[in-house]
């Protein structure tokens, strides 16, 4: 083909694909998110699948059980340093939406610690008239006074951010000129008191990218409206977000502006003396962190430089000074084995602590440079084979928490001192489910490609290897998050006691082993995950623990599309599948809500080279009427803004059009994560192990 006319023709292609493909859609009208015909469906689809799941005779155990494990007083409150007190945010059955509080250390320590409520989010929304969701809260470091909270109608990712003084327990009154900014996609950050970056939705139809985020970081100065506010930086429409941000080393400042162009690459640059610096770092590299002077980068790929080459994985670090000067040089700090990679890079005042995943479980080391300069590392004695997770490691401070949790033992918090490294527990839960009858395995299955892919299997002591056994395996492999092992009492109480046999799958497409296992199922490499999961559903049919019959699945997000993949491929593996948030419209995903974000995961479909490989999964465009499907449970919704509720409503559609047996269940309100409180929750919840018991008993 002639060169100079590649780009008339592939734009030709585009615009004639585009318009075929959407007059053959005949279910757009569905991605009306609140529209009243799109609406009138919604209801009438939860009405049947509703009514038919409920019919189950244990279902209102199943929901007493999932919202007394919800609602325990007994669950950890997790917390976090703020100045000198410790602030949790708490659910249970008084506090639907949550009250956000403290106390001290002192007090913390205690089985039972006296708190102080310092925003009610209940009272809040009942004084307001709004379903208002806690989306969070951050504080201007290192006075801990002023706060932004972000606040979501019905759990949406888009949130109003308001100004919060913990002193007064209160938000900023007008007088004392507060920060504010409207419901959006929002970044605030903090600079100084006085000073924030943001990027938010301007109203001028330019600052916010295609993907639905801030595309321009202004420094707003307070007192001064927000259209005065100095732009700083303006990146490509086309980039995922720009964000303005600040990273400390102990109490010194380093105020970052990053363009992310996809969701793993990025430029970053220094803003200092109002001016930016752009550094010299990989596009792909994620900074850890800032100490000693020090900025550390994770690599995601292999970097040469003139005095080294270092390897995908490894962490390296260089003088800020010499980055801002374009004159660095980078040192190796650590670089991982082939069973190992990185879940954790912590900073504590005087060391840094690297939370190793050895073969999917946990490995907690302290690093600290000798008088030469050379690392010097001590494991902290954790005799654990589950999953450790560093909390609340402060800048300014050497002592900091560790969780503990594995499938079959409750969470179990500990304190740490960094110099001394003796874990002191603290807080544990108890058990809320008959653990000591069951048992985990770890197992690796055979990929198509050879590769061996590891999966956790948690059943009875007394497990008959018959192959009757109700089996659900948990699946996600995207986006570099890695799986690991933790307690569920729902699981537990829901499924493991209901003489269920419960699988984790850790796939390519996640993180378990590095960049590279995620990076093996990337855009044109998308099925290998697929055959990974595929590869362990056979295992745990040849090893007799199920068969297809009693073996179900299930996902959320990214996960909701493995699901989606798995049972148009393969729909003779399966006999239930618990499908959620998923994204499944995969010619269309770049087009719906934040779905551009994403196409450094799957690729452009858009481009025809790109779509030809993802049409070839995409679930979506890959159901036949004349193929036996199991009955399916989708749930999405309505307000999810992140992945959009038409792919799940689309995919419903075109299956009943097609005859085909299906469920769906769409939460009105909740946003990504579902629901939007823990009655919503327990009721989701119970709904899927319903479906799942009814299909595999």
């Amino acid at each position: 083909m002639n060169r100079k006319l590649l780009p008339w023709c592939i734009a030709g292609v585009l615009t004639m694909s585009g318009q075929l493909h959407a007059e053959e859609d005949k279910y757009l009208w569905l991605e009306e998110v609140e529209g009243a015909k799109p609406m009138e469906w919604v209801k009438a689809q939860n009405a049947t699948s509703a009514a038919e799941i409920k019919a189950f005779k244990g279902f209102d155990t199943l929901v007493a059980n999932s919202l007394a494990i919800l609602n325990d007083k007994e669950r950890i409150p997790y917390a976090s340093h703020i100045g000198d007190k410790l602030y949790n945010f708490w659910k249970d059955d008084t506090h639907v939406r949550g009250i956000y509080r403290r106390t001290t250390m002192e007090e913390y320590a205690k089985a039972e610690p006296k708190w102080e409520t310092v925003l009610d989010v209940d009272a809040l929304g009942k004084t307001e008239a709004v379903n208002w969701v806690f989306k969070g809260i951050d504080c201007q470091y290192p006075q801990n006074q002023r706060c932004f909270v972000s606040l979501s109608r019905g759990g949406a990712d888009a949130v109003e951010v308001r100004e919060f003084d913990l002193t007064t327990k209160d938000f900023v009154p007008a007088k004392d000129k507060p920060f504010f900014l409207k419901e959006a996609k929002s970044s605030l950050s903090w600079i100084n008191t006085d000073q924030a970056f943001v990027g938010t939705d301007f109203g001028d139809g330019q600052s916010m990218t295609d993907s639905g985020y801030p595309r321009v970081v202004k420094l707003w100065q307070r007192g001064t409206p927000l259209e005065q506010a100095k732009t700083i930086f303006s990146g490509d429409k086309t980039s995922v977000a720009v964000s303005g941000w600040v990273i400390f080393d102990d109490k010194t400042p380093l105020s970052l502006v990053t363009e992310a162009h996809t969701f793993y690459t990025a430029t970053q640059y220094v803003y200092q003396d109002g001016k930016l610096i752009k550094l010299p770092l990989p596009q792909d590299a994620e900074i850890k962190g800032y100490f000693q002077g020090k900025l550390f980068i994770e690599l995601k790929s292999d970097l040469a430089t003139p005095m080294a080459t270092f390897s995908q994985g490894a962490v390296v670090y260089a003088n800020v000074a010499d980055l801002i000067a374009q004159k660095a040089a980078f040192t190796e700090f650590v670089s991982p084995t082939p069973t190992a990679s990185i879940a954790q890079l912590t900073f504590s005042k005087s060391a840094i602590f690297v939370n190793w995943l050895d073969n999917v479980k946990s490995k907690l080391v302290r690093y600290e440079q000798d008088a030469k300069g050379a690392w010097q590392s001590t494991p902290v004695p954790f005799e654990a084979n589950g999953a450790l997770t560093v909390m609340d490691m402060e800048r300014d401070s050497d002592d900091f928490f560790v969780n503990y949790t594995s499938f079959l033992e409750p969470s179990s918090l500990y304190t740490v001192n960094a110099k001394a490294l003796k874990p002191q527990k603290m807080k544990g839960m108890p058990q809320q489910f008959a653990a000591d009858k069951f048992t985990t395995e770890q197992y690796f299955a055979t990929s198509k490609d050879g590769t061996k892919v590891p999966y956790f299997v948690v059943m009875a002591k007394d497990l008959k290897l018959d192959g009757s056994n109700p089996t659900l395996l948990y699946g996600y492999g995207g986006f570099e998050v890695s799986l690991r092992p933790a307690y569920s009492a729902t699981i537990g109480k829901n499924w493991l006691e209901q003489g269920g046999v419960y699988v984790l799958a850790n796939i390519r497409g996640g993180g378990e082993y590095g960049p590279a296992w995620h990076q093996a199922a990337l855009k044109e490499n998308r099925h290998k995950a697929y055959e990974d999961f595929e590869a362990i559903a056979e295992d745990l049919i040849a090893r007799k623990i199920t068969s297809s019959k009693h073996l179900g699945i299930q996902g959320g997000s990214n996960g909701g599309l493995l699901m989606g993949a798995a049972f148009t491929r393969r729909p003779d593996l399966y006999n239930a599948v618990v499908c959620q948030v998923p994204l499944l419209d995969m010619y269309r995903f770049n087009k719906l809500l934040a779905g551009a974000s994403w196409m450094g995961e799957y690729g452009n479909p858009d481009v025809p080279e790109e779509w030809a490989y993802i049409k070839t999964y995409s679930p979506y465009h890959n159901l036949h009427k004349d193929r036996q499907y199991p009955k399916v449970f989708f749930t999405t919704s309505t307000r999810d803004d992140r992945v959009h509720p038409g792919h799940a409503r689309k995919m419903v559609a075109k299956m009943k059009d097609m005859g085909i047996d299906v469920l769906y269940y769409e939460n009105i309100e909740g946003g990504h994560a579902g629901a939007a409180d823990n009655n919503q929750a327990a009721e989701l919840n119970s709904m899927a192990f319903a479906y799942l018991l009814q299909q595999l008993k």
